[in-house]
């Protein structure tokens, strides 16, 4: 096992991770970055036509070792 942080990018600004989650595998540091794009989505792109999500994580070193981001876009085909 070893621990991973998840600093987290979105409309609000960076939002460090002081804290991680310990985790066995790199399939296992994907789920997690997906439950958590996920649930940012939920609650920010019922309120925006476009976003950009990323989640960047660091080794228990503080090293980052992957970024995974969300782009969400919306256009209204009806404007007057």
């Amino acid at each position: 096992m070893s621990r991973y942080y998840f600093d987290l990018h979105n409309g609000d600004g960076p939002l460090r991770d002081d804290h991680g989650i310990e985790i066995s595998s790199r399939g296992g540091v994907v789920r997690e970055v997906a439950k958590i794009l996920l649930e940012v989505a939920r609650d920010e792109l019922p309120v925006c036509d476009r976003a950009i999500i990323s989640v960047t994580v660091r080794d228990e070193q503080g090293q980052p070792i992957s970024v995974s981001s969300l782009t969400f876009s919306n256009e209204w085909l009806d404007v007057k």
